[in-house]
């Protein structure tokens, strides 16, 4: 099973986190099958490769919570929803 969760990076009291579609075995810091996205908590600076993602989600992999969250914030969800209803039209 594939889930988006966040990989730790940067500094130490300066943590970074990429978003990353990552088999769920694997440890936080290990092998991912792509990253698909970057967030700064600090600066609250958010970065998305948004048709990666919806490629992960379509083919079913879980967000976790943290990334849920992300991806509602930036209203991933309803362009996923969008594009949904401009293909069945």
């Amino acid at each position: 099973m594939v889930k988006l969760r966040l990989k730790r990076c940067g500094r130490k009291q300066q943590a970074v986190y990429r978003i990353v579609a990552i088999d769920v075995r694997s440890r936080r810091e290990g092998r991912d099958l792509r990253k698909v996205g970057f967030y700064d908590p600090i600066k609250n600076q958010t970065c998305l490769n948004v048709p990666a993602i919806l490629y992960f989600l379509e083919k079913g992999a879980q967000p976790t919570r943290t990334v849920y969250d992300i991806l509602r914030k930036a209203e991933l969800f309803k362009e996923k929803e969008r594009i949904l209803s401009e293909l069945k039209n």
